[in-house]
């Protein structure tokens, strides 16, 4: 089952994001259930949230994937929303 993860940052808290970026990397990597994956940019080109598309049984397993990604551990999100995804193209 394909789970687009879309989270929004805090206001200003580009520098968590930076601080966090190797371990959030690392978890993709070492957790094998992300398709595709990357930031959300502002109006400015920095980086301002994500989107995740986690490949994974089910929709629990999509939340504790979110609640254990080093942004979210670190409070860097402003909301999280799973959503079940059907890919089409690409």
């Amino acid at each position: 089952m394909l789970i687009a993860l879309m989270a929004k940052d805090k206001a200003g808290a580009l520098q968590t994001r930076k601080d966090n970026r190797d371990a959030h990397l690392a978890y993709i990597k070492d957790t094998g259930v992300v398709a595709q994956a990357g930031p959300l940019l502002d109006s400015a080109g920095e980086m301002c949230g994500s989107l995740v598309i986690l490949d994974v049984e089910d929709m629990g397993t999509a939340e504790s994937w979110a609640a254990n990604d080093p942004y979210a551990k670190a409070g860097l999100f402003a909301s999280v929303e799973l959503v079940r995804w059907n890919k089409v193209i690409g």
